[in-house]
């Protein structure tokens, strides 16, 4: 298949490629399903999960539908600051306590890089819930059909029908063949913007009985005459995904099939893909699609055979030669002088990935249409954060003077801050104390506070904890400056352990609160948690520019 790309503008080549790095993918999926920093599945208490959420914050709700849904996902964060997505279910979804753990721990044995994998779930009274890892950057519908930045690149569009059909032919191996409600919203983007696939469809229909939640109009015709999904289901719904891919829309698949069978494929095609593809491949996944959308369910293909069939079709677009031959042309001269080192000597590349310093040699010295063919045979793909025009997670943002001081463990300068700040972040708390000052009861928790208060500004962090704690134990008031205040004073007392707990604590309480993440990262690097004392500064970071930015635009 001749490869037609559009070339790429100069602009393309901005700050954004400039970390552009190489990796490695996988060679099959046995390789793919090893998961080895997962926990094991387990059972969460509802209080556990009730804490990692905030208390179930709207701030937390990531789910499309938001609050008013009959099933809310929540973002959360567990003790040992692991991210988490927390699935909470209509309250009559699961009568059956017993069915309900059953397919969670069936779901929760599969460990897959191609899956968004189920970390555990909690079955209390009349609550179910599903705790799965949490993906950042948000699903493929945001990205396919409500796009704000950029489209979708082709690239990235066939990488992620392949990866889609590889996690499919994964659980298909483990037992798991049914896939309940297959669309765009449960496809997820990781951190580096690798797609996959929600575990949360592998679970059995509960008692609604709805497998399929989407206009019936893209509902598999066997399910609209039986009411059943069979693993022929599935691969229908994986072809209207295939279609999505090629339109940029949710076009029903009659629809599609009346276009396909007129040969107006110009109008099936998004026009944002234009240059980008060839006419062979546009016409192999449209092959594909009207394969999968076969009535008869004998003549849909097998998950094997698309893994098979999309495979081949995976290439880069010259955004790939562009930012490799412009980056190996910069450091050149460098790895000239290393060429006589052994074969094993390594060029870091953006400090975490690793180039055969004289492969790097040969493909300076290629034309664009030799390094294409180098860069297949090697196994180099640009990284999918790239073509989804994403933040890389391994890339740092500027630290703020707060960030800065966290980073460092400067418990001096986190004090000067903190005195600074005072308590400017506690909404709400002010009228509510002027409020219930008249109560002699209320008038002498309020001296605790300032007692704490003025001991904090003086350093004396041993009385600051005594009032703080004199003031947080009577309960009147929750505040969490104070809570923020008591976790340095601990930190300053050489007791991170309870500086972590009141960091928690006050993100509880103010869940989109940076000051808590700082804390928590500080008390962590203390504790030795270098690991999650970085995923800690990363979220504060992250917290604090959104606070600037919603601060900006009032």
């Amino acid at each position: 298949m001749g490869s037609q790309c559009t070339k790429l503008a100069p602009c393309c080549l901005d700050s954004q490629f400039k970390a552009a790095v190489v990796e490695a993918p996988g060679d099959g999926n046995e390789e793919k399903s090893e998961v080895n920093d997962l926990p094991t599945f387990r059972e969460f208490t509802f209080e556990q999960l009730k804490n990692a959420t905030s208390g179930f914050a709207v701030e937390n709700i990531v789910s499309e539908h938001g609050e008013k849904a009959p099933n809310v996902v929540y973002k959360g964060k567990l003790e040992n600051q692991r991210r988490i997505a927390v699935k909470r279910f209509n309250r009559m979804a699961w009568p059956d306590a017993r069915q309900f753990l059953d397919e969670a721990r069936s779901v929760g044995q599969l460990r897959s890089n191609r899956l968004v994998n189920l970390l555990g779930c909690c079955c209390e009274g009349d609550e179910r819930l599903l705790v799965a890892e949490f993906m950042p950057n948000e699903t493929l519908a945001k990205h396919l059909f409500h796009w704000e930045t950029q489209p979708i690149k082709w690239a990235m569009r066939l990488r992620v029908v392949l990866h889609l059909a590889e996690a499919l032919e994964y659980c298909t191996s483990k037992g798991r063949a049914l896939y309940h409600d297959l669309n765009a919203y449960r496809i997820l983007f990781d951190e580096d913007g690798n797609p996959k696939l929600s575990s949360f469809g592998l679970m059995k229909n509960s008692r609604d009985g709805k497998s399929y939640s989407t206009n019936l109009a893209f509902t598999p015709p066997e399910y609209l005459r039986t009411g059943r999904v069979t693993p022929e289901s599935v691969i229908y719904s994986f072809g209207t995904l295939l279609l999505d891919h090629l339109s940029g829309k949710h076009i029903p698949p009659s629809h599609a099939l009346d276009l396909i069978r007129d040969r107006n494929l110009q109008m099936l095609t998004d026009s944002c893909l234009e240059g980008q593809f060839s006419n062979d491949d546009g016409t192999e996944l449209v092959r594909l699609a009207s394969r999968c959308l076969q009535y008869e369910l004998r003549e849909r293909p097998s998950l094997k055979f698309l893994v098979a069939a999309l495979t081949p079709l995976q290439k880069e677009t010259d955004v790939c030669l562009l930012i490799y031959q412009s980056y190996l042309l910069c450091i050149s001269s460098t790895l000239c002088l290393e060429r006589e080192l052994p074969g094993e000597k390594k060029l870091v590349v953006d400090d975490y990935k690793y180039l055969n310093a004289e492969i790097a040699v040969e493909f300076v010295l290629c034309s664009s249409a030799e390094l294409s063919t180098r860069l297949n045979l090697q196994g180099l793909l640009v990284p999918s954060h790239i073509l989804m025009g994403i933040p890389h997670s391994a890339s740092s943002s500027p630290l703020s003077p707060f960030g800065e001081a966290c980073s460092r463990k400067d418990l001096t300068a986190i004090h000067e801050i903190l005195d600074n700040i005072g308590y400017k972040d506690d909404q709400g708390v002010a009228n509510e104390l002027s409020f219930q000052m008249w109560t002699d009861e209320m008038q002498e928790t309020l001296n605790t506070k300032k007692k704490g208060d003025a001991s904090f500004k003086q350093k004396d962090f041993r009385v600051a904890i005594e009032c703080y704690t004199q003031f947080i134990d009577v309960g009147t008031m929750i505040s969490p400056t104070v809570f923020a205040r008591r976790s340095l004073s601990y930190l300053m007392s050489d007791m991170p352990r309870e500086a972590l707990n009141d960091a928690m604590q006050a993100q509880v309480i103010s869940p989109v609160w940076h000051v808590a993440s700082y804390l928590q990262a500080v008390a962590l690097a203390t504790l030795g948690m270098e690991n999650e004392a970085h995923a800690a500064l990363k979220e504060g970071t992250n917290l604090e520019a959104k606070k600037n930015a919603n601060s900006g635009q009032k």
